[in-house]
């Protein structure tokens, strides 16, 4: 049988880890209520550490549009983002590089969203948008993703796309303040996020076979939502 002072050393340790574990947990509350503080990083600092250089291939029927507009390309990366950049006829790409003026962190990328946009087709008053603005992006897809079509059905998918003189195109452009480019069976949309959705939502009703006076409809609705969210 258990004598008296065994209860008490049980009961004693019992009330020693009870209290060990209220301490833990307060500590615990203690160090989630504290926030971290971190200094702000200066761009500077970075600028050895990140990757300083950028390269986009050019496709060869993009070749002629990049020698016309090649100053509307180069001035804003270079006066705006503070950015190198040439056209290297080896490797048929353009480059970007980093320079000691370079301030932003995110100059890099821009640029190479920029140029990338203009090889994918959009107009450079279109791609300009992705340096101006942070919330743009760049989504692309084949119609063979949607549905697996050959022949002549992809040929009358494309057609649904783009509809009667690119009408159904430029609606979907107007009612999800998109840009949209047809590249034979690749899509490819620049917008932002929400715009996006809605606008790959159209075509892919399109691809599978929806009439476009059904499609039309919903892009009223989506106009609508639109123009009450802004």
């Amino acid at each position: 049988m258990s004598t008296s002072e065994e209860f008490q050393v049980k009961h004693s340790d019992r009330k020693r880890k009870r209290e060990a574990a209220e301490a833990e947990n307060s500590t615990m509350d203690t160090e989630q209520m504290t926030t971290a503080q971190f200094p702000q990083i200066n761009p500077s600092e970075l600028q050895e550490q990140t990757d300083s250089f950028r390269k986009v291939t050019i496709p060869a029927h993009r070749y002629t549009p990049l020698k016309e507009q090649w100053m509307k390309i180069y001035s804003p990366i270079v006066e705006y983002l503070h950015l190198q950049i040439r056209f290297n006829l080896r490797t048929r790409s353009v480059e970007i590089k980093t320079s000691e003026q370079t301030e932003d962190i995110q100059a890099l990328q821009k640029a190479a969203d920029f140029v990338k946009a203009f090889a994918l087709g959009f107009e450079v008053e279109d791609a300009l948008a992705l340096i101006r603005l942070d919330d743009l992006f760049l989504e692309s897809f084949e119609i063979n993703d949607v549905k697996p079509l050959k022949g002549d059905n992809l040929s009358r998918a494309i057609g649904r796309i783009a509809g009667k003189n690119g009408r159904t195109k430029f609606a979907i452009e107007n009612a999800t303040r998109c840009r949209i480019v047809l590249a034979e069976d690749k899509i490819h949309i620049l917008g932002s996020y929400q715009n996006i959705q809605n606008a790959r939502t159209s075509i892919c009703n399109l691809i599978l076979g929806s009439p476009p006076s059904k499609v039309y409809g919903k892009l009223r609705t989506v106009a609508a939502r639109t123009a009450e969210s802004f």
